[in-house]
């Protein structure tokens, strides 16, 4: 489809969703205009998020996509009386703020990190999420605690590696004997030790050849934590990340604080306002938002800027299709303190064909050249992995 001559005279005519996934629910986005130029986006980690971008499709109809922050912050002011300032109704306009961001790309014909600002670099780095000595439902399924040995995790290491990799996260948050009652959030010295083990373990096995990074999922005290990294070696651990609940932000800025390990988080806090306090009063080293759930790429891109002003590197969270993964890698190349990126889909043997384009190779993603985000969604696949009941969207 031909770039019209004048990308002000385009405006918006339709937005639709359809839903895909198996470890996790992938909302796709795909906004339409009467130029027949469409754009895509995807929204993760939000339940029912359709429904937002189903309601906030009278408010862009009949609009120019180009002015995406306007189309935006419109959004964002219809929504704030129905929880639009947190939670899924941030990560439903996540994911039309990247559908826009493809589409204005596409009509003023420049690849989407030239929205941002440009880039900084032609690759990202990509991480691999592993959870533990198995991935996350396998375990889970297994029902006993063989996966979460000291050695199960080297062993997986060992195999990531192989494949090409030089950074990789694991789960922490290990549900073994040793854990009391997790609800009261508190680990005994045996679980703390435990803890240590393992990432002594797969750190020794892993050496120099990897950065190595530990989930926390939000599990334990501030206490816990910080006897928890009194235990280990701060120079092995690349990160630990979601240490303590998200929703006292003293607790957080306390665990960063007594931690003489690198902490992360971000990826519970939405929009640029509600990092602002954990970014300003340290409380994190390393900042780890995630851009197809907190807000989107140039509500990110913002956050980056802002803990570029504190010297906070930025690594971001991700567990989304290739369509959300490459705005991440869009926003991680447009961001001059970026640290890595995620990749949370190696149990997902049809992860790749989402998107026509190959875009992962040994743990970077290089930036396309090509307009918008600069992926084209596979049709068949969409429809062949949505989840009952969802028609999959019109062609672009």
């Amino acid at each position: 489809m031909p770039v019209p001559e004048d990308a002000r005279d385009v405006s918006i005519t339709d937005v639709q969703t359809t839903k895909i996934g198996t470890t996790f629910e992938w909302t796709l986005v795909r906004v339409y205009t009467d130029a027949g130029v469409t754009g895509t986006g995807e929204a993760v980690l939000g339940p029912a998020a359709d429904a937002y971008i189903d309601f906030a499709k009278q408010y862009l109809v009949g609009k120019n996509p180009v002015d995406v922050d306007a189309r935006l912050t419109e959004l964002y002011e219809r929504t704030s009386y129905l929880g639009g300032m947190n939670g899924v109704g941030v990560t439903a306009l996540s994911g039309i703020d990247i559908a826009l961001h493809d589409l204005a790309g596409k009509l003023l014909e420049v690849p989407a990190y030239q929205l941002l600002g440009g880039k900084h670099r032609d690759e990202v780095r990509v991480y691999c999420d592993v959870h533990a000595g198995e991935h996350l439902h396998d375990a889970m399924e297994g029902g006993d605690e063989s996966a979460y040995r000291p050695e199960a995790y080297a062993d997986a290491a060992e195999e990531v590696l192989d494949e090409g990799w030089d950074a990789v996260k694991f789960d922490l948050d290990s549900p073994d004997r040793h854990v009391q009652d997790p609800r009261n959030k508190h680990l005994n010295g045996r679980a703390i030790e435990y803890r240590a083990e393992i990432v002594e373990t797969v750190t020794d096995r892993v050496g120099d050849r990897a950065d190595v990074a530990f989930d926390c999922h939000w599990s334990w005290t501030t206490d816990t934590v910080r006897r928890l990294a009194d235990q280990l070696d701060p120079t092995d651990v690349w990160w630990l990340e979601d240490t303590v609940p998200p929703e006292n932000d003293d607790m957080q800025i306390k665990a960063a604080d007594e931690s003489a390990v690198t902490i992360a988080a971000g990826e519970n806090v939405y929009r640029v306002e509600g990092a602002r306090r954990l970014v300003e009063d340290q409380g994190v080293d390393v900042f780890h938002p995630d851009v197809p759930k907190n807000g989107g790429m140039h509500e990110v891109k913002k956050m980056a800027n802002m803990a570029k002003a504190y010297h906070i590197p930025l690594a971001l969270h991700n567990v989304a299709s290739p369509v959300g993964t490459m705005a991440s890698a869009h926003v991680g190349a447009a961001a001059s303190n970026f640290l890595a990126l995620e990749y949370h889909a190696r149990d997902v043997d049809w992860w790749a064909d989402v998107i026509e384009e190959d875009i992962l190779h040994e743990g970077r993603i290089e930036l396309p050249d090509e307009p918008g985000l600069g992926v084209t969604v596979d049709q068949d696949t969409v429809a062949e992995y949505a989840l009952d009941g969802e028609s999959v969207f019109d062609e672009a």
